[in-house]
């Protein structure tokens, strides 16, 4: 319409015509416009046939994009198409529950606001650098609503953690060995001195005990993050949560 530069078109798009007896009455609706044309894009071969006899039967125009396009695809890749109606909105539905997921994730972060436990699918605690928000992003990825709260002695948990279910909870557990050496190494990436108390066994040690004795409070799984990767922990979770929806 732009390029003719005309705005007396009207277009009427009619979706979901998935059998024969709708392709029909499309055709008749058109047969009682005067001067129009069909643009089809329907996915079933049948269906997509049968609307394309029909108008040129009744010297109605028709335009098929989708045909000579899925064959040219399926020659290309020698790959037969799924042949299912919808699946772009579907797509689009995945596409947007994980852009809402991976927000929601970033939003409750390291628990900045304590509201988004109640509306999490999954909440994940632990020390300082037990990889909360790594899997939280990539749990996002999953489509997974997830908060992270950190657990420090000094600061008292929010009261939601113990009004939510416990299996909606994963604590993220680590040896004092381990955290004692990631935790130098961030120090070293940020400049600072190895002798700071965040990197203290003392610390460490007392850290590791306090978040334990929340999570044993709460009666929630624990997932022992010390050698394992991002992907291995997401995967536990995972499993976790699908015993639990069973």
């Amino acid at each position: 319409m732009i390029q003719f530069n005309s705005g007396h078109m009207d277009i009427r798009t009619v979706p979901y015509v998935t059998d024969k007896e709708y392709a029909s009455e499309v055709i008749e609706e058109a047969k009682a416009t005067k001067n129009c044309a069909i643009v089809c894009t329907i996915i079933l071969p049948d269906v997509r046939e049968h609307l394309i006899e029909l108008a040129q039967k009744n010297n109605i125009m028709v335009i098929d994009l989708m045909g000579p396009m899925m064959k040219t695809i399926s020659k290309l890749t020698k790959l037969e198409p799924q042949l299912e109606p919808g699946l772009v909105h579907r797509i689009d539905e995945e596409y947007f529950r994980k852009m809402e997921a991976i927000e929601f994730a970033v939003k409750y972060d390291d628990g900045k606001d304590s509201r988004g436990i109640s509306r999490a699918d999954v909440v994940l605690i632990g020390v300082s650098r037990t990889s909360k928000t790594p899997l939280a992003m990539y749990l996002a990825h999953k489509r997974l609503k997830v908060a992270n709260i950190p657990l420090v002695p000094e600061v008292t948990p929010p009261d939601e953690i113990f009004h939510i279910p416990a299996e909606k909870i994963i604590g993220l557990t680590i040896t004092p060995e381990k955290l004692n050496e990631i935790r130098q190494e961030r120090l070293k990436a940020l400049g600072l001195s190895s002798e700071a108390s965040y990197a203290s066994p003392n610390r460490i040690v007392k850290e590791i005990q306090y978040a334990e004795n929340i999570m044993d409070k709460i009666g929630c799984k624990k997932i022992d993050v010390s050698n394992k990767a991002v992907e291995e922990i997401a995967s536990n979770i995972l499993e976790i949560i699908r015993k639990g929806e069973n």
